[in-house]
């Protein structure tokens, strides 16, 4: 009798699940048709439709299946995210290109935690938008999210993140081709700088091929470049924060060494490198990544209550724009000094 009263329990705990999921789904799927059909970026138009169903959270029916999609969805994407990297791929910059944009990614990092420090910030908040800039727009800044520690203003900071870290990259998309034009930047240097500095891998995309095809190419290989970083960054802060979590819990109960979702990332990186992942699986998993992250911060902008998003303050915004110029300026002043050593 206790088996099916436990068994009755799990359908219904499932089926609170699947409504709050479906009710994301639904969100991410419409703002991927006004992507395809408006040209608005698809991220920012999942958290924005989100933030409007805030209302459901306040609800039984769905909060779990929000609540789920938010955490293991989210972590499911970041996962498969491992199946876009290719050794092969970022060996063809050559090292002086790759050590440029390696250096900008955890220079950009440290400027975040000493910018937060000096605006009065908490260091989670300058972690989380120097990483998201650093590496690759809110994708990023959803996995840093996943191991760090939270508090009262986690989930209103990883949505200002996303939603900032996004319109950045719109503007970059726009601005950045024009400024490369200007400077009469060759093809391989432009998509080295586009790659170097835009956020998120769509808008590097649009901008790179908006200039050229070998632009194009050229960007995008950089982009995954930082794209790759996000594995030594996630494992060092999931590092750094057991170490923490040792140090002020005596009941031992701490935080996993590797998360999962880490752990996975590695493995299909690797494999990817080592052609064991056929291309129309890659395919296929890079699909799944975009859609499960999509559904995600769908799940992530129902979570959040737009009055305490403006709670967030106006040094907030000054540090994630000067981010982003810190890192423009670096790789800018970076493929000028290499493109004269060459």
């Amino acid at each position: 009798m206790r088996s099916v009263t436990l068994f009755a329990e799990q359908i219904d705990d499932l089926r609170k699940i699947s409504r709050g999921f479906l009710v994301a789904a639904v969100v991410g799927i419409t703002a991927q048709f006004l992507s395809e059909h408006y040209g608005s970026p698809a991220m920012l138009m999942a958290l924005l439709l989100g933030i409007a169903f805030n209302f459901l959270t306040q609800e039984d029916n769905c909060r779990p299946g929000i609540e789920f999609t938010a955490r293991s969805v989210l972590r499911f994407g970041v996962a498969l995210l491992g199946a876009r990297i290719s050794i092969e791929l970022i060996a063809g910059l050559g090292p002086k290109l790759i050590a440029l944009v390696i250096a900008g990614v955890f220079l950009t990092i440290l400027f975040g935690l000493l910018g937060a420090r000096f605006l009065g910030r908490g260091w989670r908040f300058g972690l989380l938008t120097g990483s998201s800039v650093a590496i690759c727009g809110a994708s990023a800044a959803m996995a840093i999210a996943a191991v760090l520690p939270k508090n009262e203003h986690s989930e209103r900071n990883l949505t200002f993140t996303v939603l900032s870290v996004t319109v950045l990259s719109t503007i970059g998309m726009i601005v950045y081709p024009i400024l490369t034009e200007t400077l009469r930047f060759d093809d391989w240097i432009a998509g080295v700088f586009l790659g170097g500095t835009i956020h998120d891998v769509a808008q590097v995309v649009g901008a790179g091929f908006s200039v050229s095809e070998q632009t194009g190419e050229v960007a995008t290989v950089v982009k995954l470049i930082r794209v790759a970083m996000l594995t030594p960054v996630v494992l060092v802060i999931s590092f750094l924060v057991r170490s923490y979590a040792e140090r002020g819990r005596a009941d031992g109960n701490q935080p996993p060494v590797l998360p999962l979702f880490v752990l996975s990332f590695i493995i299909f990186a690797v494999l990817n490198s080592l052609g064991l992942v056929p291309p129309i699986a890659a395919s296929a998993m890079t699909s799944l990544s975009r859609w499960a992250l999509l559904i995600s911060i769908a799940a992530v902008g129902m979570k959040t209550s737009l009055g305490r998003l403006m709670d967030v303050g106006g040094q907030a915004i000054i540090l994630i724009i000067a981010e982003t110029v810190f890192i423009a300026a670096f790789v800018l002043v970076g493929v000028a000094v290499v493109d004269g050593w060459d």
